[in-house]
């Protein structure tokens, strides 16, 4: 598997939880499409990218809800 930039960088849950509700209430998009902007703007190519991402690095860093 070949790596991409964004395998590197640590997600923002604040930052894109918050630029998806501006994107989706003032911008007018939909969550998805929102979702997908905010995970874009963090570096990563997709919403589900994003989440995959936050997925792996909560499992290796051992964080407990």
């Amino acid at each position: 598997m070949i790596d991409h930039p964004s395998d590197h960088i640590i997600p923002n849950i604040e930052a894109f939880e918050e630029r998806a509700a501006i994107a989706e209430y003032e911008g007018g998009l939909s969550r998805s499409q929102a979702e997908d902007l905010a995970a874009r703007a963090q570096g990563f190519r997709s919403a589900d990218h994003y989440w995959q991402r936050l997925a792996v690095y909560v499992v290796h860093k051992g964080i407990k809800p």
